[in-house]
């Protein structure tokens, strides 16, 4: 997957799915769900955080190490190939072969929502929940909105969902100790706060940049971009 998953974390979500849900049930549909609700409000690149997990879920920390080197790995290699080549693809043919990626990735998510929907919008609460959200994201334009309507839709679903069926209770669980656990966090915040004093390192500044433009990120890359550029 880590070769040919095109379309961004958008569509890898819709890849995941496929493969991990549908085609060889390592994890079920709602404790899928889960897992991306989860990815989607911790900052950073949220294709990334899913593929990890779902190793990290699988087969411990070596489990989700294998799944960063086959999924994220090999795009940052291809990324620099791509930056060598890059004149190549500034023609038709370039244009046309980006253009075709684009559109089966739209075919590869809409399959994935419908999937997904059909399971865990089986009532008019839920499904109105998924609507009006889809709304807010699609009219907002806002990264900030995408926060907000993560936080209304959890208050909407604990005062409208508060009885959900075993088939929407997922079982998801990772191999990590609550030691482990507080560690990392630690450590994100030491990095957080402490590489600012020290950005006067080359190194030090350009992880410094890299980790503030993408802590406050709670999406995809497409809004980690919007980050880069200001």
């Amino acid at each position: 997957m880590g070769v040919t998953s095109f379309g961004g974390p958008v569509a890898h979500i819709g890849y995941f799915r496929e493969e991990m849900v549908v085609r060889r049930r390592w994890i079920d549909d709602a404790a899928y769900t889960d897992l991306v609700a989860l990815c989607q409000f911790l900052p950073g690149r949220q294709g990334s955080q899913v593929g990890f997990s779902l190793g990290l879920i699988r087969a411990g920390y070596w489990g989700g190490l294998a799944a960063w080197a086959g999924f994220t790995l090999p795009s940052a290699v291809l990324m620099v190939a791509f930056a060598y080549g890059a004149g190549a693809l500034s023609g038709r043919f370039g244009v046309g072969l980006l253009h075709g990626l684009k559109l089966v990735a739209v075919a590869i998510v809409a399959q994935a929502v419908w999937g997904m929907a059909r399971t865990l919008c089986p009532d008019r609460q839920r499904a109105a929940i998924a609507a009006l959200s889809a709304v807010l994201i699609l009219f907002s334009g806002s990264s900030i909105m995408q926060i907000v309507t993560i936080l209304l839709g959890g208050i909407a679903g604990s005062w409208i969902c508060r009885s959900p069926s075993a088939a929407q209770m997922g079982t998801l669980g990772a191999p990590i100790s609550r030691n482990v656990g507080i560690l990392s966090l630690l450590l994100f915040v030491v990095l957080l706060v402490g590489l600012p004093l020290i950005q006067g390192l080359v190194r030090a500044r350009v992880l410094h940049y890299s980790m503030r433009s993408t802590a406050p990120v709670h999406s995809c890359s497409e809004v980690a971009m919007l980050y880069c550029r200001f």
